[in-house]
């Protein structure tokens, strides 16, 4: 099971991780299951895990010291058997000197610490991942899938990409979505993305996500 943990709001995180009885606060009609309940004997994904909030910082690290979940509005404790990948695009250890991260949680997460490569370290993946993105964009829209010119992707292997993939997957969705043409030209990636200056230009600081750890407990 996976969970990314910015796209949820935060009052609704831990009913989606930890599950909630019938009646636990205004709107819950029914009993759900959490996240982590549901990967009993498996593997949860936690992405974004540095954007949790202390409480759920907590409760997560209960999880992993105690083997053990609590429903919201129950006072009973489940047992599971959850092996956690956790993903963030932050620096946990300066998250921590700030007091935004639990070291303790950190410690438990960071077992086999994989450190991802930004999107500009392997830009020979770029064809690959475009491929992928336009294929699943026409699957999605029930179109013919557009091919990328040569020259397409020499353009798109200049940008800067501070977004990593997710940038990427958007620019490949955008040009999809303007253009007509069976063949994505250079000139049409140049409309949406600009090149990267190259060393010893003056440009805004990249965005955290350059790299992305991923921990395994």
């Amino acid at each position: 099971d996976q969970m990314n943990c910015t796209a949820i709001p935060e009052e609704l995180i831990e009913s989606e991780l930890f599950g909630h009885e019938r009646g636990a606060f205004t709107g819950a009609t029914e009993k759900q299951v959490g996240k982590f309940e549901m990967a009993d004997k498996g593997t949860i994904f936690l992405d974004e895990v540095g954007d949790m909030s202390a409480k759920t910082q907590a409760k997560v690290l209960r999880v992993l010291q105690e083997g053990e979940v609590e429903r919201l509005g129950s006072s009973k404790t489940i047992k599971v058997d959850v092996r956690v990948i956790a993903a963030t695009n932050k620096d946990l250890e300066e998250e921590i000197a700030q007091g935004r991260f639990r070291e303790d949680l950190y410690f438990r997460l960071s077992v086999i610490p994989v450190s991802v490569p930004s999107l500009r370290e392997r830009l020979d993946d770029i064809p690959s991942l475009v491929q992928h993105f336009a294929g699943q964009f026409a699957r999605d829209n029930n179109r013919r899938p557009a091919k990328f010119s040569g020259g397409a992707m020499d353009a798109l292997r200049q940008a800067r990409w501070r977004g990593n993939i997710r940038e990427l997957r958007n620019v490949v969705d955008r040009l999809l979505i303007m253009s007509d043409s069976e063949v994505i030209e250079a000139d049409d990636v140049r409309q949406v993305v600009r090149p990267d200056p190259g060393p010893g230009t003056q440009r805004p600081a990249a965005a955290a996500g350059s790299g992305q750890p991923t921990t395994l407990r």
